[in-house]
């Protein structure tokens, strides 16, 4: 199925003909083109296309809202995308599973959103990193499918693979109202009597002795409005402690996959009843699809917020990604219910944005500063994690004829943690086809370091912190560091996306915990966001180890698969060979 949603309110010229020919390869291709009617993920689940128990990638990074229903969802890159169109064939590392155990109710005025943010801003220290996190307990029941769906879709920004809750009967409440809406349109061979028989009669859950690499308890009476920010998902705090700062806003959003849904607007249209925006800020609004800005239409909620003073923007991405009306300017402050706030992609990197519940952003639209539901305090659940498994040891490694079995080059260090794919290739350069090698190398790194680009000489070695790479899923990240002459990376750890980005485009990236914190405490006084290291790294990849500094760090394994794409300069290589 082919959604085109993030950049369309570009109506250039050129932009209008790459969608026409997207649309002429859909049409002799016999492949689904909803074009124009909402988000891709909302229109996925809307229109019956994910099921329980189903296993469905797209090449967007919150293809983990699709567990909401029951389902895997994990995002693919594009060109893991054209690998399995071409050849029917993926590869994948099964990642270890998190259980997070809901227990308790959500008071009234606390959100899925809420939950969401403070799991990301209490476990933010990999515990849940390119994991697959199950959703159970008794508190799954009192969820909405639209508060599943939010929590899914955030649990990419916590850095999971995976977000699934069990098919309960709110899941099969859910599938048999869409079935209904499906049949009017025709469709009965997405959801039928049969299928949903079989979830009722044999729910969808793991095995009574399944084994997890870790459980997290979270007591969901306990949770408060959250906001996040600025400018990670990381850092959080409950809304009774940033309204004592005062902190004022110019802009205010509620859009984009994870909280644009009927619950979402009716939520916003109820805080709002009665008042208007305040003065000197600017409230957008854009619905998951059109089937929601439609329903909202017919039960009253869509207007209630334009008489608020709310400005509507079509049903897609838009100010989420940086595309169209309405970005941030640069000393501008803006709270959004969107699930990302990195510096620089929702406008200016000279602007702030928060992230809260849609209640809390019409709450903020009309104060003109963060503010919220009263009447809650600052607590927070406490923190329980347990931790389960233990990974292997790393054993030697066949080095393949051509693979070199040892690299040694200069360094730069680049300390920070979630270094995100926005920092390290801008959201003005990622739709944009002109972009050559060169130009590419110039803007790497703009947003994190401006420096970085006039610092690296091609065969670098680059040393990342953990969660390398965390963010969209967009491969220039990825290209523009080889095209900067970049050789590797080496981090602590990295978003499972971006690796995969990087394996599949010919460009290595090792993992080495242990050589990360020897820098970090050799350099923890040095100013800079790009250092660079002498002595430089050896790498030795049949004894899976790095030196520096006459000392050796144990490094992540290079097998025979990832050595073969590395050979063949990249998985497009490999798929034409195999084509031929």
């Amino acid at each position: 199925m082919f959604a085109l949603d993030h950049d369309i309110q570009n109506r250039s010229d050129g932009n209008l003909a790459r969608y026409a020919k997207i649309e002429a390869f859909a049409r002799a291709q016999d492949i689904d083109f909803p074009a124009g009617t909402g988000i891709g993920h909302q229109v996925m689940i809307e229109n019956g296309y994910i099921q329980p128990g189903g296993f469905c990638v797209a090449s967007d990074s919150h293809s983990n809202m699709y567990g909401a229903v029951g389902a895997v969802g994990t995002p693919v890159v594009r060109t893991d995308a054209a690998c399995l169109w071409a050849t029917g064939r993926f590869w994948w590392q099964i990642p270890r599973t998190v259980k997070v155990v809901l227990q308790g109710e959500l008071r009234t005025g606390v959100t899925g959103k809420d939950v969401i943010l403070t799991l990301c801003g209490q476990y933010n220290r990999d515990e849940v990193l390119n994991a697959a996190i199950e959703f159970a307990g008794p508190g799954v029941a009192g969820l909405s499918m639209d508060a599943r769906m939010t929590i899914a879709n955030m649990t990419t920004e916590w850095g999971a693979l995976v977000g699934w809750f069990p098919c309960d009967d709110i899941t099969i409440d859910f599938l048999e109202k869409r079935q209904a809406i499906l049949a009017v349109q025709g469709i009965d061979d997405r959801i039928d009597d049969a299928r949903l028989n079989l979830w009722k009669r044999h729910p969808l859950t793991s095995d009574p002795d399944a084994i997890y690499a870790g459980v997290i308890t979270l007591d969901l009476s306990l949770v408060s409005p959250h906001v996040a920010g600025p400018d990670t998902v990381q850092k959080s705090a409950p809304l009774a402690e940033l309204t004592t700062r005062d902190i004022k806003i110019h802009k205010a959003y509620l859009l984009s996959c994870v909280n644009s849904r009927l619950e979402d607007l009716k939520a916003a249209a109820d805080v709002m009843l009665g008042h208007k925006v305040a003065p000197g800020v600017d409230f957008y609004i854009a619905a998951a699809s059109q089937f929601v800005e439609d329903q909202a239409k017919q039960l009253g909620i869509w207007q209630a917020l334009l008489d608020t003073g709310a400005k509507a923007l079509p049903p897609s991405c838009g100010p989420c990604i940086g595309l169209g009306t309405g970005l941030l300017e640069a000393g501008e402050v803006g709270i959004s219910a969107t699930n990302r706030n990195f510096k620089g992609r929702m406008g200016s990197r000279d602007a702030q944005c928060y992230l809260a519940s849609p209640a809390v952003v019409a709450a903020s639209a009309i104060a003109g500063k963060i503010a919220g539901p009263e009447g809650f305090d600052a607590s927070m659940p406490p923190y329980a994690f347990v931790a389960g498994g233990k990974g292997h040891k790393a054993g030697a490694v066949e080095i393949l004829d051509g693979f070199p079995a040892i690299v040694e080059g200069r360094a730069l260090f680049l300390p920070q943690d979630n270094l995100n794919t926005d920092g390290i290739y801008g959201k003005d350069y990622t739709y944009r086809e002109d972009m050559t090698p060169q130009d590419m190398a110039r803007v790497v790194m703009e947003n994190y370091d401006p420096a970085f680009a006039g610092m690296v000489r091609a065969g670098d070695l680059v040393v990342g912190g953990y969660n390398f790479g965390t963010g969209s899923s967009r491969e220039q990240a990825v290209t523009a560091l080889q095209a900067a002459g970049i050789r590797m990376l080496v981090a602590g750890t990295y978003s499972q996306t971006y690796q995969r980005n990087a394996i599949n485009n010919g460009f290595l990236c090792l993992e080495s915990p242990e050589l990360v914190e020897a820098m970090k405490s050799a350099f923890s006084g040095r100013e800079g966001k790009t250092l660079l290291i002498e002595p430089g790294l050896k790498v030795d990849f049949a004894n899976s180890k790095i030196i520096w500094g006459g000392k050796e760090f144990g490094v992540s394994p290079t097998g025979r698969p990832v050595q073969e794409v590395i050979l063949a300069g990249g998985v497009e290589n490999l798929v034409r060979a195999a084509l031929k």
